[in-house]
């Protein structure tokens, strides 16, 4: 059985939730729904719109880009935090290769709560912008 606080503390561990204090991840792990994901079956697709963010609580992924593999996934990792904020098409697909549990939050119930919590979107905000800046000096660095 895997817990609320063990969700909380993995969604610390993503750039975009880690300034949130304890009570905001509780409030956005509140929104998590388990489900159930059979061996094989893509999870994501490459440039489909994203509609949910998802942390691997049981089981095993495969990332994929352009058809070729870029890691493996196990419990406590987590992709699609940024079809939280955004409806850009998805940078990877991701296929379990075990049957897996995962805990998923969706775009709609998570903007609701935006709504209702200032506070929150301004850490956002703070930290979607920090990455959009690292993103910028690793392309430039890399040019």
């Amino acid at each position: 059985m895997v817990t609320k606080d063990y969700i909380d503390s993995r969604l610390a561990q993503s750039p975009i939730f880690s300034a949130c204090s304890k009570k905001e991840l509780r409030a956005i792990t509140s929104l998590a729904t388990e489900v159930h994901v059979p061996e094989g079956r893509v999870v994501t697709e490459q440039g489909e719109r994203g509609r949910e963010f998802m942390i691997i609580t049981e089981g095993e992924m495969s990332v994929w880009i352009d058809d070729e593999p870029v890691a493996t996934l196990g419990p406590g990792d987590f992709f699609g935090e940024l079809a939280l904020l955004s409806k850009q098409p998805r940078n990877a697909t991701v296929v379990a290769e075990t049957d897996s549990v995962l805990q998923t939050v969706s775009r709609q119930e998570f903007s609701s709560m935006l709504d209702t919590s200032p506070a929150l979107v301004r850490k956002l905000l703070s930290a979607v912008v920090t990455r959009l800046r690292e993103a910028d000096q690793a392309t430039r660095e890399a040019g």
